[in-house]
């Protein structure tokens, strides 16, 4: 009787695992484009508001889900203290954000870059930037795409067959 909770707990773990493996695969394209949409709204902030970026961020994280509404929430906050320059507090956010979220080192390199230009240059050439941010973001959703369609139905099979194989290994 042990032995069949036991296989059973290691056969529920191991599923989880590789649930919660494919979701990961899932949230990313998700998570892309919904920063994709946010930077566009940053961009007609810029553009047509002529809003300053404390505000913006603030316009533009309130609604937005989580993680990414608080990555702007925190950096218009930093902003508004007046203790930070914009490319320091959007650095120690985006530390913050890669750890949240799905992202890979290339969309946060792309982030990273952005993040150097915000708020140093005129509205057209910030418009630019935020134009070249996006065709690098959306290079990065296909690539996201591609995997989730490979491997998210792989990476839950793989979870249950990792159990099964443990299970018999042990029995």
């Amino acid at each position: 009787m042990m032995s069949w909770l036991g296989a059973i707990a290691i056969l529920s773990a191991t599923t989880l695992f590789g649930f919660e493996w494919a979701k990961r695969i899932r949230e990313r394209p998700k998570q892309l484009r919904e920063l994709k949409v946010t930077l566009q709204a940053l961009e007609a902030e810029i553009m047509y508001g002529s809003t300053p970026l404390y505000e913006a961020f603030q316009h533009i994280g309130r609604p937005l889900k989580e993680p990414l509404s608080s990555f702007f929430l925190h950096i218009s906050v930093l902003l508004d203290q007046g203790e930070h320059s914009v490319q320091e507090a959007w650095e120690s956010e985006l530390t913050v954000l890669a750890k949240e979220t799905s992202f890979k080192s290339g969309e946060i390199e792309v982030l990273r870059q952005f993040g150097t230009t915000l708020g140093r240059h005129d509205k057209e050439h910030q418009q630019k930037q935020i134009q070249l941010t996006l065709a690098h973001l959306n290079r990065e959703e296909k690539e996201a795409r591609d995997i989730q369609e490979r491997y998210e139905k792989m990476c839950k099979s793989l979870g249950v067959l990792m159990g099964l194989l443990i299970v018999i290994l042990l029995l």
